[in-house]
């Protein structure tokens, strides 16, 4: 059985550092684990977890960093870290408060940082297991032997070229290196060009490895070439090693590649199996705790969210879309709240991937979840209804009165509250209602739509457009692509066709809701029955 591993600051510094992280002060080789990451917020003071990592993004004044020091020391931080160059005097507070201070390197984003700290803090290590004499799943600690091994700096990829751990001394590659470690995934441009040389179709029909001339180099810098081999579980692919060398490999070095390949793949099997299980479980207390029900409660506690306040997100995606990429969605999504949110949990739940997120505003929450839906972009047709409720059941049905909207509606509008869409979810739901009681159009309208499919008069349409425009003619008239005239015309023989008085407030009101409810396109036998 395996167990969430802690990682002490010398292991973070021996991951990341060099091509992400400096020491500007402190010391990385203090026993203590991390007990967790956490932004730094100016305006917000939370708990922080026993020996915490701060993020401190946007802080530059050295006054307010040395006050920053001085609160993390008596809350026990393990460290500060600060976008480079960190100012002169920041290294004597450090060593003051016992807070070590760390540098970002310029050119890596914080969510960068984020993402790999997580890689490091969250790999699956049980201190008695071992694969082929490596902690299991430890992907990096591969990454660094088969550097060792090879005496040059290495990339375990999958098979979308998304880098899952890094070797050292990636400062002696390329910019094209530093490039794909930085970004966790390799460039579009190399990737594209690599397929057009077939680089991956022979990298993945043979399992010895493969010689890769230099990619294109931008400026001064000349690009170095590549060794690659694949990772294979049977006849299936798994991903690949790639090496940055300035030769090809000695036949000794090719085969120690080789058997390098075989752990690796043991490796990313176990991942596998235990992401499947911590998905299921993960899955299972969550929707557990949004039922609610005598089990909630211990679910809550599991997930460490008991007795706080929560909103509840609800990620969608095209029905038609895979499983497969749902689940990738839905692994990024709780990925993004946990890097922002402290305490959170995310699972996917048949269709849709819940999230809940310890904090005292959906504002905040939205703005968390369009900034998500940001980073992946449009293509991926993803939507997020955001809730909150005394109980969690509460929650989960309004954000996903939010979500139904949001799928329903014609806007670019991809995140809603429910207070935001309150009133098209209740329209929603009262034609749920009409649906189920089998009811047609009757009276004005029904008398309009039997007349326009006898004579296509599209009185309908003239009415429809009349009450959107709040009874502007010339507006309605530039809607429908008719002359006002010719609009005005229209509305006298609706009214008078349908009998509907324009002038009475009621009788609009009772036009729009029949419009916006009941489907348009059948009316009852007794309305056909009336003269036209």
């Amino acid at each position: 059985m395996t167990q969430r591993p802690r990682a002490s600051l010398g292991r973070v510094l021996d991951d990341l550092g060099a091509t992400l992280l400096e020491l500007v002060a402190g010391d990385p080789d203090r026993p203590d684990d991390i007990g967790g990451v956490v932004i730094h917020d100016p305006l917000d003071d939370p708990v922080l977890p026993q020996h915490a990592l701060v993020l401190g993004v946007g802080l530059h004044d050295p006054e307010a960093i040395i006050q920053v020091l001085h609160d993390l020391g008596r809350q026990n931080a393990a460290g500060l870290v600060l976008r480079s160059p960190v100012a002169a005097g920041i290294a004597a507070a450090a060593t003051e408060s016992g807070v070590a201070v760390l540098a970002l390197t310029r050119g890596a984003t914080w969510d960068q940082l984020g993402i790999l700290l997580r890689s490091v803090l969250d790999v699956g290590v049980a201190e008695s297991e071992t694969l082929g004499g490596m902690p299991s799943g430890d992907l990096f600690a591969l990454a660094n032997a088969t550097a060792a091994l090879l005496d040059a700096p290495v990339t375990i990829e999958d098979r979308s070229s998304r880098v899952l751990a890094f070797s050292g001394r990636q400062d002696e590659a390329d910019t094209a290196r530093v490039e794909t470690v930085l970004g966790r995934q390799v460039p579009e441009r190399y990737s594209r060009l690599l397929s057009e040389r077939g680089v991956f179709r022979e990298l993945y029909r043979t399992d010895q490895p493969v010689y890769v001339a230099p990619m294109p180099a931008t400026g001064p810098e000349v690009a170095i070439p590549r060794v690659a081999v694949a990772v294979r579980a049977g006849d299936e692919v798994l991903g690949s090693i790639w090496v940055a060398v300035h030769e090809p490999l000695s036949s000794e070095r090719s085969e120690a590649l080789r058997d390098a390949a075989k752990v690796v793949a043991l490796h990313m099997l176990r991942i596998r199996a235990d992401a499947d299980v911590e998905r299921r479980l993960r899955a299972d207390l969550v929707s557990t705790a949004l039922n609610g029900g005598a089990g909630a409660r211990e679910a809550l506690d599991r997930l460490g969210l008991a007795d706080r306040a929560l909103v509840v997100l609800a990620l969608a995606a095209p029905k038609d879309g895979l499983t497969a990429e749902r689940q990738r969605l839905a692994d990024a999504f709780a990925m993004h709240l946990g890097a922002v949110f402290p305490r959170s949990a995310a699972a996917l739940v048949g269709d849709v991937a819940y999230g809940l997120v310890s904090v005292d505003s959906e504002e905040r929450a939205s703005r968390v979840a369009q900034d998500f839906l940001d980073r992946v972009g449009s293509r991926s047709g993803a939507i997020i209804g955001v809730a909150t409720a005394a109980r969690l059941p509460q929650a989960r049905a309004s954000a996903d009165r939010a979500l139904r909207v949001l799928r329903t509606s014609r806007s670019a509008q991809r995140v809603a509250r429910l207070a935001d869409v309150q009133v098209e979810a209740l329209l929603l739901e009262l034609r749920d209602l009409v649906e189920a009681r089998g009811e047609q159009l009757t009276g004005p309208i029904a008398r309009l739509l039997a007349y326009d499919q006898v004579h296509n008069a599209k009185l309908v349409e003239t009415l429809r457009a009349w009450l959107d425009a709040f009874g502007d003619v010339t507006a309605a008239a530039a809607a429908v692509y008719v002359h006002p005239n010719t609009f005005r015309y229209r509305l006298r023989r609706l009214a008078e066709i349908g009998n509907l008085d324009l002038a009475d407030p009621e009788a609009r009101f009772a036009a729009m809701l029949q419009l916006r409810v009941l489907a348009t396109d059948t009316v009852s036998d007794d309305s056909l029955d009336e003269p036209c």
